[in-house]
């Protein structure tokens, strides 16, 4: 907090008036599920963005972001999205969405704090915007709830951003609580904390460094003629969160699925493991046993590498060593280890939940990975924490 506010003073020469800060975040599995009314499970981290505001006499809106040693400005007749503002984007979003809801802003500076960069993908961008909007309720003293706010972030990605669905990343900066994971449920808008016993484990989140390049056009699978066939595989299931599942008869999904080409056939199916994947590992967490919720994410890996086709070489090296750091790695059932891809878009990261006497071993993989693939790693040991607030 000192080096937050200090920071702002230098910029602007004043104390900021408030100070929010919301966590980083990953998605364990689920994540490219959400435009079929799915689950998605999420963890919210210790690796937080912290955003101090503080009021101007003008309509003017200027922008310092700390580490990148980058400032931005902009003014409130302005308002619109620049490719060449990037970070900045995110906080005006926000303050167009509470424009944009019947809200009047006046000025304000704005610091952004955070070791972590927004290029890593573990849910930065996110965090800045969930910060700002708490930040500029409180400085502008708008009275409004965490529903209203969330419909001011929505407002703010559809029209300033152009993205259809958020939801997922703005409930794990949100409503997270420590020590435990967050469902989403696309279907119902809901989300609930899953209670996750990480004693005698670590988790670790590693930047692979890979570049991003996207092999297929994810928009391809998003058409609502495919929505409609996963919903011809629905039926209706009490026992199991959400309500529902999809049906495993092979001759039934083959037969429903038969009208599309292999390709996205094979998405689908992936889109259908995921939604099963998450029960599972959700089912797991509710029983503490471990190997289960980790065979969960294991097969999610295997389903996003195999099906959904977004891994890639490097990425796949590293879960096979953490696979092979198992007593007994061929023994599928019961691991001790699991991992899987994460990060923004279709991918670079990784995250691992390790035994914590396997973490050293790790640590000695990720220096051999950079030998092999010329990619140097940064790996970021974090925990389950709780959601955005004032301090």
């Amino acid at each position: 907090m000192i080096r937050v506010i200090q920071a702002h003073k230098d910029e602007y020469q004043q104390s900021p008036d408030v100070t929010a800060s919301a966590p980083g975040r990953f998605h364990l599995i689920g994540e490219h599920t959400w435009f079929f009314k799915d689950k998605t499970l999420s963890m919210a981290v210790n690796l937080p963005v912290y955003v101090s505001v503080s009021k101007r006499t003008d309509t003017n809106f200027l922008f310092n972001f700390f580490q990148l040693q980058d400032k931005k400005k902009c003014s409130l007749s302005a308002l619109k999205y620049k490719k060449e503002d990037k970070w900045a984007n995110a906080i005006k979003s926000v303050i167009y969405g509470f424009i944009a809801c019947g809200f009047e802003c006046t000025g304000m500076n704005f610091t952004i704090y955070s070791d972590i960069l927004p290029s890593a993908g573990f849910g930065v961008t996110t965090a800045i915007k969930i910060a700002s909007a708490w930040a500029i309720k409180e400085i502008q003293g708008f009275k409004c709830d965490k529903d209203k706010i969330i419909k001011v972030l929505d407002k703010g990605n559809k029209d300033f951003f152009a993205l259809e669905n958020c939801r997922a990343e703005n409930y794990t900066a949100i409503y997270s609580k420590k020590d435990t994971l967050l469902l989403t449920d696309h279907t119902k808008l809901t989300h609930s904390n899953i209670p996750i016993n990480l004693a005698g484990y670590t988790v670790i989140l590693t930047d692979a460094r890979v570049p991003r390049i996207s092999t297929w056009n994810e928009e391809s699978l998003r058409q609502p003629e495919n929505v409609l066939l996963l919903g011809e595989l629905r039926e209706r299931k009490t026992s199991v969160y959400g309500g529902w599942h999809y049906i495993e008869t092979g001759a039934e999904v083959s037969e429903v699925l038969s009208v599309v080409d292999e390709d996205v056939r094979r998405r689908l199916v992936c889109i259908m493991n995921e939604h099963k994947d998450v029960l599972s590992a959700v089912a797991a967490l509710e029983k503490s046993d471990f190997s289960a919720f980790a065979r969960a994410v294991n097969h999610s890996h295997d389903s996003m590498r195999d099906l959904y086709d977004i891994s890639c070489p490097e990425i796949d090296w590293i879960i096979k060593r953490v696979r092979e750091l198992d007593e007994a790695p061929e023994d599928l059932r019961n691991p001790v280890n699991c991992g899987r891809i994460t990060g923004k878009g279709f991918g670079r990261c990784v995250y691992t939940i390790l035994r914590n006497d396997y973490v050293e071993k790790y640590m000695q993989k990720l220096a051999e990975y950079e030998h092999i693939f010329g990619f140097k790693c940064d790996s970021y040991i974090v925990k389950p924490v709780g959601g955005v607030r004032l301090i």
